[in-house]
């Protein structure tokens, strides 16, 4: 196995990402409804253009991603993550722990103290991994989410982690 790595993810790893976002298992947790390929262009293009998106390289391939955007100003200790999934061939392997540990370290070294991130309450596996990890759970978006298959809205939970 190679070393993992992180880096700013570029047009031509559109395909991999589209492949990660558009499955079964990460797409109910990520903004948008299911989608083709085509349509995923401009999405996929303003992340890169982001200079915020992130890839996590394991032997070669894309293993997960993130979004990781810094507030302006005041808030500029703080860094909001998202767009966060890993290749669910790769789940239980500790890839994901690998990522984000790599991540908060990318994180200090920038400056930042607080990460925060929101994650659907009907989410139990992110939710547990998150909390192992340290993030609390600090408030609750009711009716937040809403999935075009479901009927009802999701509460999403607002979760932190201090870098301290």
């Amino acid at each position: 196995m190679s070393i993992p790595a992180r880096r700013l993810a570029r047009p031509e790893d559109l395909e991999a990402v589209f492949a990660i976002y558009s499955h079964p298992k990460v797409d109910p947790y990520l903004t948008y409804e299911p989608m083709d390929l085509a349509s995923f262009v401009p999405i996929f293009d303003e992340l890169v253009r982001s200079g915020a998106f992130w890839t996590w390289e394991v032997d070669g391939e894309i293993a997960g991603f993130y979004r990781a955007t810094r507030y302006p100003g005041r808030v500029s200790h703080v860094l909001l993550l998202g767009t966060l999934a890993v290749d669910p061939r790769r789940h239980g392997q500790g890839v994901g722990r690998a990522m984000i540990d790599d991540a908060l370290r990318h994180f200090r070294e920038a400056g930042i103290r607080r990460v925060e991130l929101y994650a659907e309450t009907d989410n139990a596996q992110a939710l547990a991994f998150y909390q192992r990890l340290g993030f609390v759970v600090e408030g609750t978006l009711r009716d937040f989410y809403k999935r075009a298959d479901q009927a009802h809205y999701v509460d999403e939970h607002v979760l932190g982690l201090l870098l301290v």
